[in-house]
């Protein structure tokens, strides 16, 4: 699901982590994404096409103010 994420976003992903979660919050955006999973808190690098593979949904979007 290619699409335009933002930092602070939370989306769902396909795969389960090994804690048992599937919600993670976006870090940083480039070539590589982070991703924080929500719940125990580890972070995980991984390339732009398996960050965008691996997105079921996005749950919440992060809101951008305009001007910052």
């Amino acid at each position: 699901m290619p699409g335009v994420y933002n930092i602070g976003d939370i989306v769902q992903m396909r795969k389960q982590h090994p804690c048992g979660g599937y919600q993670w919050e976006v870090m940083r955006i480039g070539a590589d994404f982070r991703i924080k999973c929500l719940t125990c808190g580890r972070q995980v690098m991984l390339p732009r096409p398996k960050f965008e593979k691996g997105v079921k949904k996005v749950i919440q979007t992060s809101v951008k103010v305009q001007g910052e």
